[in-house]
């Protein structure tokens, strides 16, 4: 270690040596940084950027061993053979360059250590032919420890900064440089203590390179490379000046406000953006601002509505979610612009604020919620109105159709008997319009319901079909139904829902139907939904349909053109609602045809077999008397007149005692007055409406004892509320007007089934 010692303090010159191994961390560096450029380079440019690196490594480790011989302290002249000092760059250029080229094909741990092992060995070789190259009159000699001791030291050195090294950013490139510098100054330092120099006055030196000239030339490659080094700083500057202006380019072009914050929350960064959406703060907007200040700032513009009376709880809060990896926060500000703030920690503990003008959206989400509002609001008033309008139109439209039915048990003329006929249709037709208005109603609010009973699938049919073949018949049509299934099956699902769509379809046939044939045909079909279905088929020979017209014929309100609504009549509203019923039973309904040639319309079902519910013994014919043979008494609770008469012209084909109420307190005087077998009771009336005077009946039957009476609803208010509030409220049964006097004769026969019906349920 001694001769190690010496070797670098007293046999070389200290500024000398200090210059070399900047050099030495210059030129290593500088060749590490085109390493790195060349990696992620592709073509002719990554060969050249591979050779810049190996010269310039070559050159930087030439330059250091030459230059610190400059400084070297012999004791004897000395000078360098041509030829072994030029072979010495050479073999330092071709190594050096051929593991910058390793270097780049692959820079794992395993390519890095191999490659840097190479470039040692060479820069080695180089040394010692370039001692190889000294002349003196001397006897030279070498300490082969020393030599053994240079080459693995600086083997040891390099292999460990290449293991070890990782790509990153300026101080991990320098601590590279220094590693590998090192390397080369332990392989020079070692190897010139381990130089003996015997001077000999018998040698003599002819030729070579003095020392002036190796000087010159040296300081020559030394000025290359540190003219590398600077064109690389300068390259490297360009670059992350031009990322830099290109980022911030990029920020001042974002349509939000941004904002940067260092460590400890002071402002570092911001775009134009940020500045207009915060103009209270612009300018306060200065490098090295604390957040609290620019909160302060907007407070004492009074710009935070909610910081108002509480100022310094308001800063704490908003600090403390700052200090959050992520947060968000909404506020108005005094102008009534909404504010989105958004802030985003850092890896290095900064913070990233991005904020939005929210007013716009605000303003849109606002209009939506009263849109929506409005939209609800509306809904409620067409569904009141329609309740209305049931209401309004049952009423009269029940004592037409009352009136109808008990004028039509009198003697009649023929000509009398014709226009009763023609009153009749024209009520059914409007009671039809009423009940697909309201199911049009029920279907959108999603309040239409659907039963699960068993049901004779071919009578169902036949039922449907049975209402309209008087009707074909008096147009002169033929009219078929063929069942094409077992006369015995039976299904499950909703019987009156079926049928409902199936008079449709056959009414549509019969009406628009001139000549010729309208026929149901019910068979099997294909799988529906991975389910057997069963499909009815309408045909007719009627006037058709183009392909147009069937696109829109589902639809609300529409038929195949206006004239057919002049000449046929009809809302457009039955194949709507038939659609939707099908559609809510699992089924599907479409159709087929071509103008003049008649048309088809083809629904299927789900087919949901089971088994015929037990046979139920025929009931015997009720009579008009209670158990101790006396007349029923029946109380009706009406308010209107001509539906009192009606009820009361109807009731006298029953042979039953009728006490008439206007109103539900009559209606309750005359029930605590005395005994009744039924009541009937309207919905609206006035002083008592029907609900209320329905539960104290109920009250008064509970407190005194008595039996429970069938009480029937008997109301033109038809919404399913209403039929549930009737239930709530101790209806036995739910009549809607217009009602059908044979139903409320049955019922009057015999009121108890209603009781039993209800134990039933229950």
């Amino acid at each position: 270690m001694d001769r190690l010692f010496n070797c670098i303090v007293h046999a070389h010159d200290w500024r000398i040596t200090i210059l070399a191994a900047v050099i030495c961390v210059v030129g290593i560096s500088g060749a590490i940084r085109l390493i790195e450029r060349a990696r992620i380079a592709d073509g002719p440019r990554r060969m050249r950027l591979a050779i810049a690196s190996g010269l310039t490594a070559a050159l930087s480790a030439w330059a250091t061993h030459f230059v610190a011989m400059q400084g070297f302290i012999a004791g004897v002249p000395l000078t360098y053979d041509t030829m072994l000092t030029v072979v010495s760059l050479g073999v330092a250029v071709v190594t050096v360059t051929f593991a910058a080229c390793i270097l780049i094909a692959g820079f794992s741990r395993l390519w890095r250590t191999m490659g840097v092992l190479i470039a040692i060995s060479g820069i080695g070789a180089m040394h010692y032919t370039g001692m190889a190259a000294l002349k003196v009159a001397a006897h030279i000699s070498w300490e082969p420890w020393l030599v053994a001791a240079s080459i693995g030291c600086s083997l040891l050195i390099a292999g460990l900064s290449g293991f070890f090294y990782k790509r990153a950013g300026l101080v991990r490139l320098i601590i590279a440089g220094v590693g590998g510098a090192l390397a080369i100054i332990v392989l020079h330092f070692f190897g010139m203590a381990a130089l003996n120099i015997t001077p000999d006055p018998t040698y003599t030196v002819h030729g070579g390179l003095s020392p002036v000239t190796m000087q010159a030339v040296a300081t020559a490659i030394a000025a290359t490379v540190g003219g590398i080094a600077a064109s690389l700083a300068y390259m490297a500057y360009s670059s992350r000046a031009g990322a830099l202006r290109r980022i911030r380019e990029a920020v001042d072009a974002m349509p939000d406000g941004l904002s940067f914050f260092d460590l400890n929350d002071r402002l570092v960064l911001w775009n134009a953006r940020y500045a207009e959406v915060n103009p209270e703060m612009g300018p306060y907007l200065q490098v090295g601002t604390p957040y609290r200040d620019l909160l302060m700032v907007g407070i004492n513009e009074g710009r935070y509505l909610d910081a108002v009376g509480r100022e310094e709880a308001w800063i704490t809060e908003r600090l403390t979610a700052r200090r959050q990896l992520s947060s968000s926060s909404e506020e108005q500000t005094s102008n009534g612009r909404w504010l989105r703030i958004q802030d985003r920690r850092t890896s290095e503990g900064g913070i990233v604020t991005v904020c939005n003008d929210i007013t716009i959206l605000k303003r849109d989400a606002q209009a939506l919620a009263e849109a929506r509002d409005a939209a609800e609001e509306a809904n409620v008033a067409k569904s009141h109105f329609l309740a209305n309008m049931s209401h309004e139109i049952r009423t009269p439209l029940n004592g037409v159709i009352g009136l109808a039915q008990a004028l039509a048990k009198t003697e009649l003329t023929p000509t009398q008997r014709e226009m009763l006929d023609l009153m009749q249709s024209s009520g059914q037709t409007l009671q039809t319009l009423l009940g697909d208005i309201l199911d049009l109603a029920r279907v959108e609010s999603g309040k239409l319901e659907l039963t699960e009973d068993a049901f004779h699938l071919a009578a169902a049919a036949r039922e449907a079909a049975q209402l309209y073949a008087e009707i074909a018949r008096e147009k002169a049509l033929s009219f078929h139904v063929d069942i094409d299934i077992e006369e015995g099956l039976w299904v499950r699902g909703d019987a009156v829902r079926l049928k409902q769509v199936l008079t449709n379809l056959i009414s549509n046939a019969v009406k628009f139907t001139t000549e010729g044939f309208v026929s149901l045909t019910v068979q099997y079909g294909p799988d529906h939904n991975n389910l057997p279905s069963i499909r009815f088929t309408v045909e007719d020979t009627g006037i058709g349909f183009d392909a147009a017209t069937r696109t829109r014929l589902f639809q609300r309100f529409e038929q195949a053109d206006g004239a057919i609504t002049r000449r046929f009549g009809g809302s457009g509203l039955g194949l709507s609602i038939c659609r939707h019923l099908a559609e809510m039973m699992g089924g599907a309904l479409d159709c087929e045809s071509e103008p003049g040639g008649g048309s088809a319309f083809i629904l299927t079902m789900p087919l949901i077999q089971c088994d015929a519910p037990a046979h139920k013994e025929p009931k015997p014919v009720p009579s008009s008397k209670d158990a101790d043979g006396l007349r029923r008494r029946v109380l009706v609770a009406d308010d209107h007149p001509v539906n009192r008469r009606v009820i009361e012209l109807i009731l006298t084909q029953a042979d039953v005692e009728t006490i008439m109420a206007e109103n539900g307190v009559e209606a309750l005087d005359a029930f605590r007055a005395g005994h009744f077998d039924l009541v009937l009771m309207d919905m609206q009336m006035p002083v008592m409406d029907g609900l209320t005077a329905t539960q104290e009946i109920r009250l008064l039957e509970l407190t005194e004892g008595r039996a429970r009476t069938p009480i029937i609803m008997l109301t033109a208010n038809a919404m399913p509320e209403h039929v549930a509030a009737g239930r709530a409220a101790g209806v036995d049964h739910h009549l809607a007007k217009p009602f059908n006097a044979a139903e409320l004769l049955a019922l009057t026969a015999d009121p108890s089934v209603l009781l039993k019906d209800q134990v039933a349920a229950a």
